[in-house]
């Protein structure tokens, strides 16, 4: 990552000096800058201290980290602090750090330097071409880098919404809009990319359970699905996610000839965001369950021995689903399926920034945040051009289930969505994150939901109190339930 963006920030027009613990990683990138160049003169400068570093940058000085998130940010921090860095200079975090870590590290080093935090999507080939960038802090210190941020920053078509891409060295992308804002105080960037993460985490594993039930619902080869995927990539579906999970499909394995994704070991692994978005959603009291049950998929794949001996004790129904439907129709209604169940993960993520920011005094631009996630990132789509619009239309968007564009596709696309689920369900194909998704709709959508009861539970064995549907909210009641023959209600205030 950190060589990449130094060679991005070259290609566009930017000297850089750089400096690691590894001298090997200095002399690859100096030796990959000699190869790429076209110009007589370095673009980046190789350093051998924090020192040397902070001689060969102008002050003020703008310092961009790229280290693994927790005690290598601060080691850094120390190291420039002991250098002579200034308290006019920049550092700028962008590694995946918590996000409450990057408020503390502003308050820490407040004097010593400005500490700025910059979120960054698109892994190492974005980093490259251009990635997504969701920086927070001091307002004073992105006047100052605001500029950097949109030339290195991959670019969309405003009007399509589709990316603007070129993979070739030196020719960096210049025109369309730059998926990068301000996203608002220390900590925000961070919490925005966390969601980001998180609703990742649930794209993946919606694309995954559909893939699930065509293999085994189905009997779909790897090659059948790849080829499904792509036809689903030219419509509303189009993602990265959709468009890299076909070239997964396709791969053959070099050693045995097979489908790679059948040598695969099913266990997958996470590096915590996604664990991070679940704990905030709860915290919060934002119901973001379909985040949540994927994070929970991954945890589950993880007991792999136990699943083993658990498949040959515990009894399954046949798992074929081409007994009432065909295959062409039940390959229709998990399109259907996935694109409903999309649009609630995202629907929840976007409700979970709504809450937070409410809590922590944010005033968070979701048009912009949808924008800057277009390009560049792991879940760009085609899809965020809609919900651009949506927040567009109306900044005060309570829920994107409640824009009228998602109304109608909602409505469309729904009598599909319930007949995947409820297929792969009597197929006893496991599809948590679908299900999930469709619950939340349900709920959302119910007026009256079995709370009241849940409320009367909490009342009879904990005096906890309840509102009245006939009385001002604000006001609790409690009933002496243990003596229902002589009911006395008592309000608590």
């Amino acid at each position: 990552m950190g060589k990449n963006l130094t060679l991005n920030l070259a290609d566009n027009g930017y000297k850089v000096a750089c400096f690691d613990l590894d001298q090997s990683k200095i002399d690859a990138i100096v030796s990959q800058d000699d190869v790429e160049r076209k110009t007589p003169e370095p673009r980046v400068v190789g350093c051998r201290s924090y020192t040397e570093l902070l001689k060969n940058l102008k002050a003020p000085h703008t310092i961009i980290l790229s280290v693994p998130a927790g005690e290598p940010v601060d080691h850094v921090c120390h190291h420039l602090i002991d250098a002579g860095v200034q308290a006019d200079d920049i550092v700028v975090d962008t590694g995946n750090s918590l996000w409450t870590d990057s408020v503390q590290r502003e308050a820490k080093y407040k004097g010593k330097f400005i500490f700025f935090s910059t979120a960054i999507s698109g892994g190492e080939v974005g980093a490259r071409f251009g990635p997504s960038l969701m920086p927070s802090g001091d307002p004073y210190a992105w006047t100052r880098i605001e500029s950097i941020w949109q030339a290195v920053a991959a670019k969309v078509d405003p009007n399509t919404g589709l990316p603007i891409e070129s993979y070739e060295v030196g020719k960096p992308v210049t025109e369309g809009e730059p998926c990068t804002t301000y996203i608002g105080p220390v900590g925000a960037g961070h919490y925005v990319k966390m969601v980001h993460n998180g609703i990742e985490y649930a794209d993946m594993q919606l694309i995954c359970e559909a893939y699930h039930i065509m293999r085994n619902g189905l009997d779909m080869s790897p090659k059948e699905i790849a080829q499904t995927y792509r036809d689903w990539n030219k419509g509303e579906l189009n993602s990265y996610l959709i468009e890299i999970s076909a070239e997964v499909l396709d791969q053959l394995d070099p050693e045995t000839g097979a489908a790679l994704v059948d040598i695969i070991m099913d266990k997958a692994g996470q590096k915590g965001t996604g664990l991070w978005t679940a704990v905030s959603a709860l915290q919060v009291g934002s119901p973001a369950q379909t985040i949540t049950q994927a994070v929970f998929a991954r945890s589950l794949s993880s007991f792999k021995k136990e699943r083993v001996i658990a498949s040959q004790k515990l009894s399954g129904p046949d798992p074929s689903m081409t007994h009432v439907d065909s295959k062409e129709t039940v390959i229709k209604q998990l399109h259907d399926a996935l694109y409903c169940s999309k649009i609630c993960a995202y629907a929840q993520g976007f409700q979970l920034m709504d809450i937070a920011a409410k809590e922590h005094g944010w005033k968070l631009d979701f048009a912009e945040i949808a924008k800057i996630w277009r390009a560049g990132c792991i879940i760009r789509a085609i899809f965020l051009q809609s919900i651009t619009k949506a927040y567009e239309n109306d900044e005060h968007l309570e829920n994107l289930l409640l824009d009228p564009f998602f109304i109608d596709q909602i409505n469309k696309y729904q009598s599909n969505w319930r007949r995947a689920i409820a297929s792969a369900t009597i197929a006893g194909i496991p599809c948590p994150a679908m299900s999930s998704a469709l619950s939340y709709y349900d709920s959302y959508r119910c007026e009256v939901l079995p709370a009241n009861l849940l409320q009367g539970q909490r009342d009879f064995f904990g005096a906890h109190t309840y509102s009245r549907t006939d009385k001002p909210e604000s006001k609790k009641y409690h009933i002496e339930w243990n003596s229902s023959d002589r009911a006395q209600v008592i309000v608590k205030r």
